[in-house]
């Protein structure tokens, strides 16, 4: 078996077994992902000596008298030494503590029969009890067509479980690889608080030789891949193997129960920012017409929300997707550390050059981002993560198909949700803050902006558009509109204005980022003061007082 060369499927370079084996079971030429034996993915992913099996002796029943069935696990189990397609277990990661599965394709295809429901239904019944987050490397044909309606049954049993692990606050992370279709898709595979794929991993529901047959449809290129997902909102990225370890002890840190939570910021909090109130003397730039400051907030040099996430947070894990449509890259969003404290970051961002301008949509969101950064702070609510938002967005992009995937609805629904989330949500105008699509993610316990950004009603152009019937008097609409930060303070809808040391540009970021950094952490610590139902109800009355 040691001697056995193995081709790789996407460039066909050969491999012995133990030299694949030492590679993780990865292309050196390609970075093709081969498929993994369950017991050496464990081996591989969890600290030595860790790994403490349940339920190994469970017995498959062949509930349709099939005789073939009974020859097909015969030879399944003398192929893998696995007893079903799925090994469960508790084991630590660096550390970290989780309940793992996983599924093996070399089991009929790890196809989900009642024994491998039977066994995501403990892993999550024991997972909740013992209060551990959940992570399944996932890979299956679907269901077993061998037990009937008996396997479908799972999707129902599976699903019911995960529910369960969640009501109780816990978290669950799936990992899809490479193949996870069918059933499975449709049930445990798909509902993670977070769901990663190994890359060009084959997922779907229905198979492309289904699709075909059925329906007679051409597929697009890299149809069902993890790739494909990813673009399409169904996933929250594509994670290398290499850093798999990595990557769940960090979900795990940052999606502790509450309880837990508390004592992981307050150890963090001991450790001090040095003081940057000098910076404050003579901070204060010149005086700038209100035109001035827009097309400032327009141009390429002012630093974007993306450039103030890396500055001013330790760690930032991009999610993506809506898990409906689409993945919109007008709004950035994850999960962030800022001083040991793990917290939920929004951010609206046009890019950086021509290409990314375009692919954003020059930053204005669609649909299916405003619906992105309403799961990702509902996810945060469920793990009790404050949540910050950058504001820089001409306004929520007015396209046919952005009214066809209901831009109205998603705005309205994110203003009725984020009137009621249950952790502090701080607001940031970094640069120019437009219309209802700025709103979207802009309810916050304080709002601030930045010396020189702009909160409108609509853009100056369309102001003296409509009221005047003339776009070429925006300057003149700009003066009268109040919308600079020091107009907003005196009318009280932002509370705080953020200095910018001389003009938001890559000189000047490192210093205004670390002022921010350090006022987003008082903010915090100020919030935590405050039960939940003193949150929300003064949250409620800034709001109310307009």
């Amino acid at each position: 078996m040691s001697d056995q060369v193995v081709c790789c499927k996407n460039c066909g370079k050969e491999f012995d077994l133990p030299s694949l084996k030492k590679k993780k079971y990865i292309c050196d030429s390609c970075g093709f992902h081969f498929r993994i034996p369950a017991m050496e993915r464990i081996e591989m992913t969890v600290d030595k000596g860790t790994f403490e099996e349940w339920e190994a002796d469970l017995e498959t029943e062949n509930y349709l008298n099939d005789e073939i069935y009974e020859k097909t696990l015969e030879n399944a189990r003398n192929k893998t030494g696995l007893k079903e397609a799925i090994i469960i277990g508790k084991a630590s990661v660096l550390g970290s503590e989780i309940a793992i599965g996983v599924c093996d394709s070399n089991f009929i295809m790890a196809s989900m029969g009642h024994v491998v429901g039977e066994k995501v239904a403990v892993l999550f019944e024991r997972g909740t009890k013992e209060k551990l987050p959940v992570f399944i490397f996932c890979c299956s044909g679907g269901a077993r067509m061998q037990e009937g309606m008996i396997s479908l049954m799972q999707m129902e049993k599976t699903a019911a479980a995960i529910k369960r692990h969640a009501d109780a606050g816990l978290f669950y992370c799936s990992i899809l690889t490479d193949p996870t279709t069918g059933g499975v898709t449709a049930s445990f595979a798909s509902l993670g608080d977070v769901i990663m794929a190994e890359p060009n991993a084959t997922v779907g529901f229905a198979g492309k030789r289904v699709i075909k047959q059925t329906i007679r449809e051409e597929l697009p290129q890299g149809f069902q891949t993890s790739e494909f997902l990813q673009q399409h909102g169904m996933i929250d990225g594509i994670v290398q193997r290499k850093r798999i370890r990595q990557m769940i002890q960090f979900l795990v840190i940052t999606n502790k129960n509450s309880a837990e939570k508390t004592a992981f910021i307050t150890e963090k909090r001991t450790r001090f920012l040095p003081s940057v109130s000098g910076y404050l003397k003579n901070s204060i730039m010149p005086s700038k017409s209100v035109w001035e400051k827009v097309k400032e907030n327009r141009g390429p040099n002012r630093p974007t929300s993306v450039d103030y996430i890396k500055n001013i947070f330790d760690v930032f894990v991009e999610l993506k997707g809506d898990r409906l449509y689409g993945e919109d890259g007008a709004i950035v969003g994850g999960i962030a550390v800022l001083n040991g404290q793990p917290v939920t970051v929004i951010a609206d961002y046009r890019g950086k050059n021509i290409q990314d301008y375009l692919e954003r949509n020059f930053g204005m969101p669609m649909p299916e981002g405003y619906r992105k950064a309403l799961r990702l702070m509902k996810q945060a609510e469920k793990f009790n993560r404050p949540v910050i938002s950058f504001v820089n967005t001409q306004g929520a992009y007015p396209g046919v198909g952005a009214e066809e995937r209901g831009q109205g609805w998603a705005i309205a629904q994110n203003l009725y949700e984020m009137s009621s989330i249950k952790v502090p949500i701080l607001a940031i105008i970094i640069g120019e803050g437009g219309s209802g699509g700025a709103l979207a993610t802009a309810v916050g316990d304080e709002v601030w902006m930045l010396e020189n950004a702009t909160y409108s009603i609509l853009s100056p152009e369309g102001y003296a558009s409509i009221l005047w019937k003339d776009a070429s008097r925006a300057s003149e609409a700009a003066e009268k509109m109040k919308m600079t930060a020091t107009d907003l303070r005196d009318l009280g809808v932002i509370d705080k204005i953020i200095p910018e040391f001389g003009g938001a540009n890559k000189e000047n970021i490192s210093k205004i980022s670390k002022y921010m950094r350090q006022e987003i952490i008082k903010f915090l610590t100020q919030m935590d003061k405050q039960s939940k139902n003193e949150m929300i109800e003064n949250r409620y009355r800034r709001f109310r007082k307009f």
